[in-house]
């Protein structure tokens, strides 16, 4: 016959006596290790019966945004737009986001980082290979997007056809910039060139979006009744771009012409409800653009509506 353990007040004084010794032993314990900021670098999301993965190829802090953004604004706009944000205005964090799209039949890479390592290494997270890449799409020759092309004077994507705007390339092919002559002219053989209207794969459109440089494309995708642009950087940053179209961006070559392509696609986005990749964006660098109701523009981050 079992017997069920008596406890008296004794018992319960013996067993209150242990506690702080137990306590003592946890806090001689040493302190669990700071680690430091951290996120993983992909994202998955679907459009329809394809599936886009944004990949963060790298990120850093760079110093005085406003010498970058709002070159026509003063200082005290400038500073006061980025108070009522919420953002510091001693530095800025810059995300470089190439995409890859899996149409079930082709995967196609958009972009290809600052580096090889960089965008191989968010790409095998992500649970592919450089060598599955079947097609390079480059939106335009700025150096973030074209730096991943090579390796060790090799292509990085060596199984992959390569695909550009002819307007792009031929505006940088008559330039001496040494970025395009290591990374892109060694592929210019093995290059597709593409118009607006252009279709790199089936359900992917070119859209042309010059100004940040002389033939800088945007790409639809297109699904099953589900579209998202990838609009590369024809807007540099969620507020100090996006939100004033017509704030002067260092970066972008014809600032007028870029100005009004940053609202044209806006307002495509906003009244269409589309969402966008965005290659400087917020990681995880997807989100929709909304209209504030006194003709600026507001940025909304995706949460699931493209994974549900």
């Amino acid at each position: 016959m079992s017997h069920s353990p008596k406890f008296s007040r004794r018992t319960a004084l013996l067993g209150a006596a242990a506690l702080p010794l137990a306590a003592a032993g946890t806090a001689t314990r040493a302190a669990a290790p700071m680690m430091g900021v951290s996120q993983h670098n992909f994202k998955r999301v679907k459009v329809g019966a394809f599936e886009v993965t944004t990949l963060l190829a790298g990120t850093r802090a760079v110093p005085d945004p406003h010498k970058i953004f709002g070159l026509n604004v003063e200082a005290d706009e400038f500073n006061g737009v980025s108070a009522a944000a919420g953002l510091p205005t001693d530095a800025a964090q810059f995300f470089f986001t190439p995409t890859l799209v899996n149409t079930g039949s082709e995967l196609v890479l958009f972009d290809t980082g600052l580096n090889g390592p960089g965008t191989v290494g968010a790409i095998e997270a992500a649970g592919y290979t450089a060598d599955q890449v079947d097609k390079v799409v480059i939106t335009h020759m700025h150096g973030d997007h074209i730096g991943g092309l090579m390796t060790d004077g090799a292509p990085t994507f060596a199984n992959a056809a390569y695909m550009t705007g002819a307007v792009e390339f031929d505006a940088w092919s008559g330039t001496d910039n040494e970025n395009f002559e290591g990374k892109v002219r060694p592929l210019a053989e093995q290059m597709t060139m593409l118009d607006d209207g252009g279709a790199p794969a089936s359900g992917i459109t070119a859209m042309a979006t010059f100004g940040h440089t002389p033939g800088h494309m945007a790409y639809m995708i297109e699904s099953e009744g589900t579209q998202l642009v990838l609009g590369a950087d024809f807007a540099n940053h969620y507020v100090w771009s996006l939100a004033h179209p017509d704030w002067e961006v260092r970066f972008d070559m014809d600032k007028t012409a870029a100005a009004a392509t940053r609202k044209r696609l806006l307002d495509m986005l906003a009244a269409d409800r589309i969402a966008f990749v965005g290659y400087h964006m917020p990681w995880p660098a997807i989100g929709y653009v909304e209209t504030n109701g006194e003709g600026g523009y507001r940025y909304v981050a995706h949460s699931y509506q493209l994974t549900v």
